[in-house]
């Protein structure tokens, strides 16, 4: 795949979209747009807040919405009911532009159950799934802790981590579903076998840079420092 067929916009809550929405700016989430700039197709990984922000933001750049994919089921990332905010999310999406919704299959039911969306609109996947944008391959990646189902997205040179890994830190494990002896492997096994070449776009804006080479997160993000399990149970509250 040549370097100017990946189309990859990275989408800042309540400042590229969701413009003047406070808790969405509070939030910090990232949306992606992935695809493929000659065939004009993309997909939408974790739409939520502004649908039509986002939607308009592809027609704008004259790209076709195929497909959406989700990192995990909380609605600040695929939409729903929190801290008694209504967040627009996949239903939404499924009004305006209906598309198949890529989940990884232990996270299906959560998603049903926050997004309302029928068994009919999800496509469920294992680790190692690939999703074709054109002739743009997203590899899916299960990477559970945050979430029992919770997938990171490879394509090209970028890993779309959502909220298993941020720039500094991880995904919180105390929500129902999240399990610290999981996280931990994810991030001392699963992920630790990329290369530290990959960009990583995590799926909130919680440093100043909103992206950084995997290598330079490994060498700067502390919980990745972190060598034993006993230790690492021990901060994250276990």
């Amino acid at each position: 795949m040549n370097d100017d067929t990946l189309y990859l916009r990275q989408l800042r809550a309540g400042r590229d979209f969701a413009i003047g929405d406070l808790v969405a700016d509070q939030m910090a989430n990232f949306s992606y747009l992935v695809g493929d700039r000659q065939a004009r197709e993309c997909v939408v990984v974790d739409p939520a807040w502004d649908i039509e922000g986002i939607l308009a933001t592809a027609q704008a750049d004259g790209m076709t919405l195929v497909g959406a994919l989700v990192t995990h089921y909380h609605p600040d990332h695929i939409g729903g009911h929190m801290f008694g905010h209504d967040v627009q999310g996949l239903a939404r999406l499924m009004a305006l532009s209906p598309v198949p919704v890529h989940v990884n299959k232990a996270e299906a039911q959560g998603v049903r159950s926050m997004s309302g969306l029928s068994e009919s609109d999800l496509v469920k996947h294992d680790s190692g799934d690939r999703v074709l944008v054109g002739k743009v391959e997203v590899e899916c990646l299960h990477t559970p802790g945050h979430t029992p189902g919770s997938q990171c997205f490879r394509c090209g040179g970028a890993l779309i981590a959502g909220d298993t890994l941020f720039l500094q830190g991880c995904g919180r494990v105390d929500l129902p579903g999240g399990d610290p002896d999981e996280m931990y492997r994810t991030l001392t096994q699963r992920l630790a076998t990329l290369p530290g070449d990959l960009t990583l776009y995590p799926g909130h804006h919680y440093s100043v840079e909103r992206s950084a080479p995997l290598a330079e997160v490994r060498q700067n993000n502390a919980y990745l420092g972190i060598r034993d399990l006993g230790t690492w149970r021990r901060v994250m509250g276990g």
